[in-house]
């Protein structure tokens, strides 16, 4: 896969990145939900909710019924919530306010399909029990109203049907009379038509006399059911309720925003925090990695654990003597404690010396007094025996040119989420400039939960075991080792022997298998090499 389909099949937000950046930035997001939680509790106490009043008001339906699924009601809250309504228990408070702003001081629900409860805030508790009882007064006035209003329309367009009937009930008298005159010459069947035409209409109204009676009376149940059930009173205020209830309040909505500010960030800041995205992009695997450096306690464990990457390290470079510097980026600390674990470990093989370029650290101080001698650069040139660690810094602003005097090859000691993937690939380049090799990356501060692989597998020159190179040939021994007698195979049948025989040779040349693929050979004793 080349470099642009792996670009290409790199997804856009990385998920696992995304999870291990925010949980690095937790500092941050539980600060902002701290902060969250803070606010809420003050906003409680220095800025309390006004007082609040409730009543309950019982709402008879002239259409109930049993199967209603609770319209009615809704259509009473909805028309509770409306200028009309407030604009009359404005004028039975002669307040001056503008209905619309009043509207945001109350509210209605229904608490079952005969039941509705009003809530109204006010300034003081008086003003709050005042506008309950008028905003009741004045939906009780409505209600009541409307169902009159709608019992007289009910009333008058029956007295209507009833009065049309009678007009036509009045020539159809009329008629009847006309034909009994005639007496024998009348028409039974003429009569018989008509009389039962005057008793339909005769019937009907009778009926509608009836019904506009009734009409009339109105809805007395209605009005009479129609009523506060429960007065306006205060409700009761817990200072410490409501003080959970905001703080609670707050910290969700400071966490909230905490989390979507540490994910914005860590997208946009693209600081690479995972050991797969930091050997790729400084072109070197991670060999070692250590926590960050407890403040208070667990220090013996942190020294222990350090002192056995200095071990570590210490196998990893060359053994046969020259320089090596320790890099910093971003863990100055560590990068010193390390370098003087590194030359305790080396000095008990030779003398060791330490060439000080890091800023804002004390080498001479970290050694203390023996066998490490502490340099500055540029001090005194290297003795034949001599092993040199250079520590030293590639942050931004880093001579680069002063880098080669540190080290003839280095160890990049770098902090997650320090740099950004630019920077990374500006020392990357830098180094291989000079033709400094990495021998690997020491990660400080690692996420806990990483579980990526930090070793690059293609190209010898960015992983240990391309280091085979720059180790100088082992010399042979200077006894020569006698060849093997070769053993030739015994025939079960001879053949007749000619006079020209060739023998076949036991080994073949060099040149033959020179582009044929290393094959993998058992390991031999010592007793065997000597007996070859």
């Amino acid at each position: 896969m080349t470099s642009a389909e792996k670009a290409k099949s790199e997804p856009l937000i990385d998920l696992q990145r995304l999870v291990v950046s925010v949980r690095r930035r937790r500092r941050m997001w539980v600060a902002t939900a701290l902060l969250g939680l803070i606010a809420g509790g003050l906003v409680a106490m220095l800025l309390p909710s006004p007082p609040t009043a409730v009543a309950q008001i019982l709402v008879i339906h002239p259409d109930d019924s049993p199967t209603d699924s609770g319209t009615l009601m809704r259509t009473d809250v909805a028309v509770l919530e409306t200028t009309k309504t407030a604009g009359e228990a404005l004028k039975k408070l002669n307040s001056t306010q503008a209905p619309e702003e009043f509207l945001k001081d109350y509210e209605g629900l229904g608490l079952t399909n005969n039941v509705l409860q009003l809530t109204v805030k006010g300034k003081t508790k008086d003003e709050a029990l005042a506008r309950a009882q008028a905003i009741s007064d004045a939906f009780i006035a409505e209600y009541i109203g409307r169902n009159q209003a709608a019992a007289a329309a009910q009333q008058k367009a029956l007295l209507d049907q009833r009065n049309q009937a009678q007009n036509e009930l009045t020539p159809i008298e009329a008629s009847i009379v006309t034909e009994e005159a005639k007496g024998r010459n009348a028409n039974p069947a003429q009569l018989e038509r008509l009389y039962s035409r005057r008793a339909e209409l005769t019937s009907k109204i009778s009926d509608y006399d009836g019904r506009a009676q009734e009409a009339g009376i109105g809805t007395p149940k209605v009005a009479a059911g129609t009523q506060i059930v429960d007065a306006p009173r205060i409700l009761p205020r817990s200072l410490l309720k409501t003080l959970a209830t905001d703080a609670g309040i707050g910290f969700a909505l400071g966490l909230l925003a905490g989390l979507g500010l540490a994910a914005i960030t860590s997208v946009v800041k693209d600081r690479p925090v995972l050991r797969r995205e930091i050997s790729q992009h400084l072109g070197a695997s991670v060999i070692a990695q250590l926590p960050k450096p407890p403040r208070f306690l667990r220090r013996s464990r942190a020294v222990t654990r350090r002192r056995r990457v200095a071990a570590t390290l210490v196998r990893a470079v060359r053994q046969e003597g020259g320089s090596v510097s320790l890099l910093d980026l971003g863990a100055r600390q560590v990068t010193a404690a390390l370098a003087v674990d590194m030359a305790g470990e080396l000095a008990e093989k030779g003398p060791v010396s330490l060439v000080d370029d890091l800023p804002k650290t004390n080498l001479r101080e970290l050694a203390g007094e023996g066998p490490i001698q502490v340099l500055d650069r540029g001090d005194a040139p290297m003795a034949a025996q001599e092993r040199r660690i250079g520590v030293g810094s590639i942050e931004p602003g880093t001579a680069w040119t002063d880098l080669e005097s540190l080290g003839q090859e280095t160890i990049l000691v770098v902090r997650t989420g320090h740099a950004n993937t630019e920077w990374l690939h500006t020392v990357a380049r830098q180094l291989a400039d000079r033709r400094i090799p990495i021998i690997g990356v020491v990660v400080v501060d690692p996420d806990p939960r990483d579980h990526t692989d930090g070793t690059l597998w293609d190209g010898l020159h960015t992983a240990l075991r391309g280091r085979a190179g720059a180790v100088p040939e082992r010399k042979a021994p200077p006894e020569r080792r006698t060849p093997r007698p070769v053993v030739k195979p015994v025939e079960m049948f001879p053949r007749e022997k000619k006079t020209a025989r060739r023998h076949p040779t036991p080994y073949k040349r060099a040149d033959d298998n020179a582009d044929a693929p290393t094959k993998r050979f058992s390991p031999v004793s010592p007793d065997n090499a000597e007996a070859l």
